[in-house]
């Protein structure tokens, strides 16, 4: 699988493409719709339109689009999304599963900062989705508040994604106990406590076991106010031995980590390992910069915030 349509952290899309598919939404009546089986869709209403609920949209996409073509779909706002939680869209796709089964990829919460602030966005239980899609191999979260997430056996997952600036520690201990044998994508931004963020490297364990991961080749445990601590456990987990790329970025990653990283198990078989947005010492970059120079692994150690300030911050969370 080809990643490097993940290296937008941010955003989580990338270039007006989902999946491969040029993004496009439902088209005024009348209109020429595009070819349904190669086009990501994006259901989105904002909090100001009153001409059209998500609900009322999502009646429209299945009476005007062949659903059964349909491979990938982005849900951005349902209105009021800091009031609302997405319980009724979830219910929608579930109900309509039916009329989707060609459909292998989805996001749900792809709002930009401007439409909802990432933490303020009210996500429901998102687990029925993948028990309504049993070929589903694209799952993608983004917003961590009423998060809800239960372990579940999927057997065609292969990228699972929670973006939040707080992610709870149920949904990260879900995710562990979790039975995914497809997944070769995993990438969790952890957050912090302000905003609901309270899982620890204990709920990671099984996670870093591997046990029940044995495709997985991207590990992303990120955008983490205890950042060392994950790097510490991750320095010695079983699973990194087999992963092709890591991800460490967008937390409060000091020299500690850092040197916990160098200490432990070699990495020079990674093709990447992602440390942006950090708060190490230009001698420790300068030591991990030349400890895989030569290596082949693609470093990236840029996003040097200061390591002597008094703030040290993630990322993302608000």
């Amino acid at each position: 699988m080809d990643y490097s349509e993940f290296d937008d952290k941010v955003d989580g899309l990338h270039k007006g493409r989902y999946a491969g598919l040029p993004i496009e939404g439902l088209r005024p009546p009348g209109a020429p719709m595009p070819v349904a089986g190669e086009t990501a869709w994006r259901l989105s209403v904002h909090v100001y339109d009153d001409d059209e609920t998500l609900a009322g949209q999502f009646a429209r996409f299945v009476e005007t689009v062949e659903t059964t073509e349909v491979k990938a779909i982005i849900i951005g706002g349902w209105g009021e999304a800091y009031e609302e939680t997405s319980a009724e869209i979830v219910r929608l796709l579930t109900e309509n599963a039916a009329r989707l089964p060609a459909l292998r990829s989805l996001f749900l919460g792809a709002m930009e900062a401007e439409e909802c602030e990432i933490s303020w966005i009210r996500q429901s239980d998102v687990t029925p989705l993948l028990e309504a899609f049993p070929l589903l191999e694209r799952l993608e979260v983004r917003g961590g508040s009423d998060l809800v997430f239960r372990p579940v056996r999927h057997e065609h997952l292969k990228v699972l994604r929670f973006e939040a600036g707080g992610l709870p520690a149920a949904v990260v201990r879900a995710v562990a106990e979790s039975d995914l044998p497809a997944l070769e994508y995993l990438e969790l931004w952890l957050g912090t406590s302000e905003y609901g963020g309270d899982a620890t490297v204990t709920d990671l364990e099984a996670i870093l076991s591997g046990e029940r991961l044995p495709a997985l080749r991207h590990l992303g445990l990120q955008n983490s106010e205890i950042q060392d601590e994950v790097a510490a456990a991750v320095a010695a987990a079983p699973v990194v031995a087999r992963l092709e790329s890591l991800d460490q970025s967008m937390g409060v990653l000091t020299d500690e980590g850092a040197e916990a990283l160098l200490s432990g198990q070699p990495l020079t078989h990674l093709r990447r390992l992602d440390l942006h947005h950090h708060f190490m010492t230009d001698p420790m970059v300068e030591r991990l910069t030349a400890a895989f120079s030569g290596s082949g692994v693609e470093l990236d150690v840029s996003e040097q915030e200061d390591p002597d300030g008094e703030w040290r911050y993630v990322a993302v969370a608000e």
